[in-house]
């Protein structure tokens, strides 16, 4: 956790004058009617025991003040809270965290103080709560208004009320102030009730000097003088919302504004030197909140919508109501320094968001078990959006490792249901994973393409209508997608089934009689992935479905255990040689079969890969694929090319087809000419022959390189080093050349070295092709000249893009004093700021050189590390995980299990440690039974 200096400011009443509300009790009595004598807070003890908040009392208006203080880096600010009290008590409970409360005291609806006693504030920080005590009972019914002043300093780190910093082209040093909330850091900006549920409005003030301006999810309504050095922005009052959506920024930024058709202004923010990099994000949000209304048919809800690119942010991007927050990486696009990845990036980062003004702002789950609900939408209405708004981008090509990253994940046993239990804030930041992004993205996929496009968009405008400005359970969307209501709703004509009604229909979907609670319960409420096993027997097609997993072998005694239980209700779809038609089939039994044609030669299972499951083809099955892609591989789709790809070599993984089998089936790669398939297999090559490179076997390194070259020569001799060309040809010349260049290959290093020296003598004149500038600074930055100007680019540079290529070029150094170098100036924070110290970590164990130098960094730095970024999140997850992912030996996997007990308190809360734990046991299972016959394929690879 962030540790805070918690102090109030001296000045903390003066800078409060006039807000707090006025009593109407001109001489209020020493003990009003009803009221206790006075309590010291030693006569109390804490009242509530639970990590959730009691249910008897609903805020619903908050009026919060705050001034921020950008010199000393400290703020201090009031809030009123209207609560509704449900049952009688003296005791209101809501969270704080790290702030030091200075006052508190409760009126009623006249504003009249129900004591003349200073209320005792009780603290519990194991649950980041306070009580505060009211000597006369809240009486069940009334509403009631809680006053509390407080102070603290601007957090460090990237959650609550924190400061961040940027660098002027002159080398000024700037301050901000900006927000974090979500899941449960709004509690460390002022005290609030911080739990999804407890939907609010909120009315805004802000003080600030003159030379910043200020944001909140409203619009200013008025701007006040309070003395000569300080104004005071007074927001509108904002709808109904959580309060981890509220938000506010004081900076000195500029931005660019335009109009949506409906009339919303949308606004994007970026240092004063940066505001010509936000004209794309400006024109993506614009057409994206244009299509939402129109995909949703609800308008937007506010009357703007800002954008801003915050210079030390943890993840992507924030959906702060009316105010979404970015990395500057995903909301600024600089044409010169941009590649084609970053533009779809950013693209698709904004249509996130945006989507989340609906899904999550707008109806919001119940509690944090189902924040899929939230962002698996987000994550598949990125492709929805952008494919309707961008179809140039070819954003379809990126679902297809969407649902990849999530097979990774749910392939381990220590995988998760999409909807799980979490309580406390880390197990809550723990859940904003692949599971709850990605499988819930392609469940959904899998569940549009079976409903259709109609039936599946119909359903979800039902489910936002029905709960706009509240609260909703996964029951909730299955019953407005198969159109069913409460009795209510069918009393009252809705054009729905009642719950009665429904139990009794058998709703026709797809042609298959489909009970949709039944069937979307085996996909959220158990954990793992099904693998269907297809086996022909003559113009039958005879289907098993079970548990796909990689950490254990079917040959294991622990297999049956971990088949047990497991059941999934599949849409399958399938296709044939004989004819362009896409066969729909519900699979809900552990075996079923199908009837083909006679004449049929192939059956291809998941079609196009818009179901989330895997497929095995036994008997022969793999040889008549491998065939018919190296004779005609245009008769599938290239999506289905790659799943087949992908397929064969997580099933190899799993114990269920010999390496063999799918390195055949990639020998048809030669002909193709689509990226997808091609760098998909691509990529499973240049695993290999990083893994010797890492188990410093040279010999196979250098037979396996001279093969890969040598098999896509005509591939890497046709790309040019422009920006020309469409993006799926720009993707996979970046890709391809870099691998060729990575290999050693003489052309293109030698051309790459040529274009780095001339970069470097134009003295920032010249521009590199965006799409193989990151490869050129990669071989550049190979020699001590090269790496010392790349680190010099990289700290002045105002290009976020350019910056982050840079620094992937940096960490691919082979010298390890230079890798070490790398890791010290993250961790400090200047020079490489402390929000890309994650990533350096990981892409220096990228590195062969780095592999044990960036594992002994996180061991050494453990107690840093959790310090800056916080137990569960994000950037924790991905260093554990991306530290050890290339971890193949049992010494390797003892020497993890042995950190994780030396750290034992804090990795018993984490699931990410028995997911680390999972995946250096799978890769060492698949060494002990893969590596010999991977040595035999190489060396028969030999000239």
């Amino acid at each position: 956790m962030v540790s805070l200096r918690w102090f109030v400011l001296s000045v903390l009443h003066l800078s409060l004058v006039g807000s707090e509300p006025t009593s109407k009790q001109t001489s209020p009595p020493p003990h009003p009617e009803g009221e206790q004598p006075p309590l010291g807070v030693d006569n109390l003890s804490f009242p509530w025991s639970r990590l959730r908040l009691p249910r008897y009392i609903i805020p619903l208006h908050y009026h919060i003040l705050l001034h921020p203080n950008l010199t000393t880096l400290s703020f201090s600010g009031s809030v009123q809270i209207q609560i509704d009290v449900q049952n009688n008590t003296n005791w209101v409970v809501l969270h704080s965290k790290g702030l030091n409360i200075s006052k508190a005291t409760i009126l009623d609806q006249n504003l009249a103080h129900l004591s003349d006693q200073v209320l005792p504030v009780l603290h519990n920080p194991s649950h980041e709560q306070i009580g505060i005590f009211s000597p006369r009972v809240l009486t069940s019914g009334q509403k009631y208004f809680l006053y509390v002043e407080f102070g603290a300093t601007l957090a460090e780190g990237f959650y609550g009320f924190y400061k961040s910093t940027y660098r002027t082209s002159t080398g000024e040093t700037r301050t901000l102030a900006s927000t974090h909330f979500e899941p449960t850091s709004a509690r460390m900006a002022f005290p609030c009730f911080d739990e999804p549920s407890f939907k609010a409005n909120f009315t805004v003030r802000i003080r600030r000097s003159p030379e910043f301006i200020s944001l909140s999810n409203m619009p200013v309504v008025k701007t006040i003088p309070v003395n000569d050095d300080l104004l005071e922005d007074q927001f509108d009052v904002s709808v109904k919302m959580s309060t981890y959506l509220v938000a506010f920024v004081i900076c000195d930024f500029k931005s660019v504004t335009g109009t949506t058709s409906s009339g919303v202004q949308v606004s994007v923010f970026a240092t004063p030197e940066k505001i010509q990099q936000t004209h794309y994000a400006l024109e993506v949000a614009v057409k994206m909140l244009d299509f939402y209304e129109e995909y949703f048919n609800i308008k937007y809800p506010l009357p703007k919508q800002d954008l801003i690119a915050i210079p030390d942010f943890e993840s992507g991007a924030m959906e702060n109501w009316g105010l979404t927050t970015y990395r500057e990486t995903s909301l600024l696009f600089d044409p010169s320094t941009s590649s084609v990845s970053d533009k779809l990036w950013v693209t698709m980062v904004i249509g996130h968001e945006l989507a989340h003004q609906w899904f999550g702002n707008l109806v919001t789950m119940e509690w944090w078990n189902d924040i899929w609900l939230n962002e698996g939408f987000a994550r598949y209405m990125e492709y929805i959006s952008v494919e309707a708004t961008y179809p140039d981008l070819k954003v379809e090509e990126y679902l297809l490792h969407t649902c990849f990253a999530a097979v990774g994940l749910d392939s381990l046993n220590s995988s998760r249901p999409i909807s799980s239990p979490a309580e406390n804030p880390t197990q809550i930041k723990e859940m904003f994973d692949t599971v709850s992004y990605d499988k819930g993205a392609c469940v959904l996929h899998m569940l549009r393409h079976f409903l259709s496009e109609d039936v599946f968009q119909s359903g979800i405008v039902r489910y936002l209508h029905k709960y706009s400005y509240a609260n909703a359970h996964n029951q909730d969307l299955w019953d407005s997608l198969a159109n069913t209501c409460s009795e209510e709703d069918f009393i009252s004509g809705k054009h729905c089934y009642s719950k009665a009604q429904a139990s009794k229909n058998a709703y026709l979907f797809a042609g298959e009689h489909l009970d949709l609670t039944a069937m979307m319960n085996t996909w959220t409420l158990q954990k793992g992935i099904p693998l269907v096993t297809v086996k022909r027997m003559g113009s039958s097609l005879q289907l098993k479905q079970e548990r796909f997993l990689r950490t254990v072998l079917p040959t294991d005694p622990l297999w049956s255990t971990m088949q047990q239980g497991f059941l999934w209700h599949i849409p399958l779809t399938y296709k044939t040689d004989s004819s362009n038609i896409i066969h729909k089939h519900l699979m809900m039994t552990h075996t079923d079969s199908l009837d083909l044609e006679e004449d049929v030669s192939w059956v291809k299972v998941n079609s196009d890969m818009t179901g989330y499951y895997m497929v095995h083809y036994e008997d022969g099955g793999w040889d008549v694929m491998t065939n018919l892609l190296r004779k005609n591989h245009t008769a599938l789709s290239y999506k289905d090319r790659t799943q087949l790809i992908h397929n064969a070599f997580q099933l190899v993984t799993a114990g269920h087809l010999e390496l063999d089998k799918a390195l055949d089936l990639i020998g048809y790669l030669q002909s193709e000419t689509h990226p997808e398939p091609l760098l998909q297999g691509l990529g499973y090559l240049e695993f290999f022959y990083r893994m010797f490179e890492r188990m410093e076997e040279s010999d196979l390194t250098s037979i396996l390189g001279a093969y890969i070259l040598r098999f896509f020569r005509a591939v890497i001799d046709q790309q040019t080093w422009t920006d020309s060309g469409t993006v799926s040809e720009r993707r996979l010349r970046s890709e391809i050349l870099s691998l060729a260049c990575h290999l050693g290959d003489p052309s293109c290093v030698e051309r790459a070295r040529q274009n780095f020296e001339e970069w470097l003598q134009s003295n920032g004149t010249l521009n590199l092709p965006t799409d193989v500038a990151e490869m050129v600074y990669s071989v550049g930055a190979q020699d001590d000249h090269g790496w010392a100007s790349l680190l010099h680019i990289y700290n002045i540079s105002l290009s976020a893009a350019q910056k982050g290529k840079i620094l992937f070029a940096l960490t691919c150094t082979k010298n390890p004093s230079k890798l070490s170098k790398l890791l010290e100036l993250g961790l400090e924070g200047k020079v490489i700021r402390s929000q890309d110290l994650s990533s350096v970590i990981v892409m220096v164990a990228r590195n062969p050189r780095g592999h044990f130098l960036a594992w002994n960094f996180v061991k050494t730095k453990w107690d840093k590390l959790v310090q800056k970024f916080q137990l569960g999140s994000f950037c924790i997850r991905n260093i554990l995980v991306g530290t050890t992912r290339h971890f193949l030996f049992p010494e390797e996997l003892q020497d993890v299990q042995l950190f994780f007990e030396s750290i034992k308190e804090q990795a018993s809360q984490l699931r990410t440690t028995q997911i680390v734990l999972d995946n250096v046991q799978k890769n060492v299972r698949w060494v002990q039974r893969n590596l010999m016959p991977l040595r035999s394929w190489v060396y028969k690879r030999t000239e």
